[in-house]
């Protein structure tokens, strides 16, 4: 598996619309999610990283990103499905809780949703990362326990779930009826905590 991500990685940093091309688990994927429609599902994000303080992807990447799903956008506002799946498998910046891509492919938050291991790893099916990620957090924001808060003119809404034999949590985030982000997170009480002290804003790179 290493190979084949850094591989795709280091072109992406040199190449990035060459890298799309010549990885079918990308280029392919996005043209796929593109003609179904289902960037559309998804809401908008910042590549700042609240916790890196920069941005995750390089502005070429983000264009060539955008450009390939035939999505208009302006750095560093564009499509959550697309930066925090495409983008965040190619990133290379570090964050306090490691590089972006491992949610997909350490298998953790797989386990999390009840899934097999390799369930987000792009080349392991014929559908899409995107698509997969999409059904999976679909289901669990659907459940009745899932969070709510009003944000702005906006509903923001926050699910967690934890598999049967342990591990992490996976939280699925959606903010005005689109989906924004899914990640790991060991600690469903800090995280509902967190949520109903603060006042309620966009979270988690998430852009009104």
């Amino acid at each position: 598996m290493s190979e084949r991500i850094d591989g795709a990685v280091a072109d992406a940093q040199s190449d990035p619309v060459g890298a799309l091309e010549r990885h079918p688990w990308l280029g392919a994927a996005i043209d796929a999610d593109a003609a179904a429609g289902r960037f559309a599902r998804w809401g908008r994000s910042t590549v700042i990283d609240e916790h890196a303080g920069t941005a995750v992807v390089p502005e070429a990447l983000f264009d060539a990103l955008h450009a390939r799903a035939g999505l208009d956008a302006a750095w560093p506002i564009g499509n959550a499905g697309l930066l925090h799946i495409y983008g965040y498998l190619l990133s290379t910046v570090p964050t306090p809780y490691g590089f972006k891509r491992e949610r997909w492919l350490n298998g953790a938050l797989a386990r999390a949703y009840g899934l097999p291991a390799d369930a987000f790893v792009p080349w392991a099916s014929s559908r899409t990362t995107l698509e997969r990620v999409t059904d999976a957090m679909t289901g669990l924001l659907a459940r009745a326990e899932a969070r709510t808060a009003v944000v702005g003119d906006s509903v923001a809404s926050l699910g967690l779930a934890r598999h049967a034999d342990g591990g992490p949590f996976a939280l699925a985030y959606a903010l005005g009826g689109r989906l924004v982000t899914t990640f790991p997170v060991g600690s469903a009480d800090e995280i509902l905590a967190e949520w109903d002290a603060e006042p309620a804003r966009p979270r988690w790179n998430a852009v009104l």
